[in-house]
C-alpha cells in the first residue's frame, strides 16, 4: 500500500508552511510541544490499559497534589514517558540505532523492573500478542537491526509509510517483556522529529483501529490501516501548530459549526478525514479561524 498522490502533496504544503511560519517562533513551538505531553503520555499509557485519567496525569506531571489510590507503578510509568519524549525532542537529527532503543526502554522502565529495563528478551522469555507469539529471543536483536537497516535504506517509499512498516514490525517483534507499545510509539516521534517534522499523538479512543492495523499486517501484509493512522496525525499536528503560528483564534469545533451554519456530524467527519484544519486538544475538536 501507499499513501495516496493527493494526500502526499498536502503535506507538503503544510510542511512547507509550517517551516516559513516557525522562524523566529521556536520558544512558541516548544510551548505548544511541552503542553502537549500530558496528552500524549496520557493516551499512550491508556492504549496499555493504564487506569489514570488525563488530569491525573497532568497533575503527576505537574508535581501536583494527588489522591492517595493511585498505583505507584502508574505514576512511574507517567514520568518516565514523558522524560522519554521530552528527551527525544531535544536531540539533533540522527539516525534510529540499537543502542538508541535500549536507551529509552531503560529510561521508561528504570525505576519500575530494572530486571528488564534496557534489555531485549532473553532465552525462554516469549510473550504473546493476543493469538500470536512474538518473535523468539534468539531472533530479535537480528531483527530490530534489519528493520532499521531498511528504514534508513529504503528510498523507495514515502517516510509517512515507511515509518507506519516500522512500526508495524517493530510490535511484530515486541523485543521487550514490557514497554513494547509505548517504546514503538516514542520511535513514530523521534523518526519524525528527525524529518523536521512535529511529533504525532496517536489516542487512545481510537485503539481499536489502531489494533486492526496490527491484525491486518499480521494476516495479509497489509500497511494501509496504519499508514492512515500515521498521515492523519500527522496532517492534525501540522494544523495545530500552523493555527498558532498563525496567531489564529481557537474555537472548539461545535461552535465553528453554529457559526458557519453547518452540520456538527459533518464538520466533525470533516475533522476526522483531516479535510479542514481542525485539531484535538485535550480530546477536544477545535479549529483556527482568521
Amino acid at each position: 500500500m501507499a499513501t495516496p498522490l493527493p494526500i502526499k502533496n498536502r503535506i507538503e504544503r503544510l510542511k512547507s508552511e509550517f517551516d516559513r511560519l516557525k522562524s523566529g517562533k521556536e520558544s512558541l513551538l516548544k510551548i505548544i510541544d511541552e503542553a502537549e505531553v500530558p496528552e500524549s503520555v496520557y493516551n499512550s499509557n491508556a492504549i496499555e490499559n493504564s487506569t489514570l485519567t488525563l488530569k491525573e496525569t497532568e497533575k503527576i506531571l505537574l508535581e501536583m497534589e494527588l489522591s492517595g489510590n493511585l498505583s505507584l507503578r502508574e505514576v512511574f510509568e507517567a514520568k518516565n514517558l514523558a522524560r522519554v519524549m521530552e528527551y527525544i525532542r531535544k536531540l539533533q537529527k540522527e539516525d534510529l540505532s540499537k543502542e538508541k532503543v535500549l536507551l529509552y526502554h531503560q529510561m521508561f522502565l528504570g525505576n519500575i523492573d530494572e530486571s528488564i529495563a534496557g534489555r531485549f528478551r532473553k532465552k525462554n522469555e516469549y510473550v504473546r500478542i493476543g493469538t500470536h507469539i512474538a518473535l523468539p529471543p534468539e531472533h530479535i536483536e537480528r531483527r530490530i537491526e534489519d528493520i532499521l537497516i531498511e528504514f534508513s535504506s529504503d528510498l523507495r517509499l514515502y517516510f509517512t509509510d515507511k515509518i507506519a512498516k516500522f512500526h508495524l514490525d517493530f510490535e511484530n517483534i515486541h523485543p521487550f517483556l514490557d514497554g513494547n507499545g509505548r517504546i514503538g510509539r516514542v520511535l513514530i516521534n523521534y523518526q519524525l522529529y528527525s524529518l523536521g517534522f512535529p511529533g504525532i499523538i496517536i489516542r487512545h479512543k481510537e485503539q481499536k483501529n489502531y489494533y486492526r492495523g496490527f491484525v491486518a499486517y499480521r494476516d495479509s501484509k497489509n500497511t494501509k490501516i496504519m499508514e492512515r493512522i500515521v498521515t492523519l496525525a500527522l496532517l492534525e499536528a501540522l494544523h495545530k501548530r500552523i493555527a498558532y503560528l498563525k496567531g489564529m483564534d481557537v474555537i472548539e469545533l461545535m461552535e465553528y459549526a453554529r457559526k458557519s451554519n453547518m452540520s456538527p456530524s459533518a464538520v466533525l467527519n470533516a475533522a476526522k478525514r483531516q479535510t479542514i484544519p481542525a485539531f484535538r486538544e485535550k480530546g477536544v475538536w477545535s479549529i483556527g479561524i482568521k
